[in-house]
């Protein structure tokens, strides 16, 4: 089992700041964003469109870095400054 976080923008669209996923097998960032997209339309339309930042076990990581069962996910969008 993964727990996925939600934050900002992102967190508003989807409704949810969490998710519990089960996870039997390690997979990429950027897998696990491929199989949310598949958990309803709103997530779709977020996982597909935008350019989120993840974050993995609290440290910024990229698109191949490997998530295991036990690991917290955590997707944002970019920062930006005003």
């Amino acid at each position: 089992m993964i727990k996925i976080l939600f934050f900002g923008a992102l967190r508003e669209r989807l409704q949810q700041d969490s998710l519990n996923l089960p996870l039997t097998t390690s997979c990429s960032v950027e897998e696990l964003q491929h199989k949310l997209c598949f958990h309803s339309p709103a997530f779709t339309e977020s996982f597909t469109s935008a350019n989120l930042l993840c974050a993995v076990n609290q440290k910024l990581t990229k698109k191949d870095q490997m998530i295991q069962s036990g690991d917290e996910v955590a997707f944002f969008p970019p920062v930006t400054g005003g």
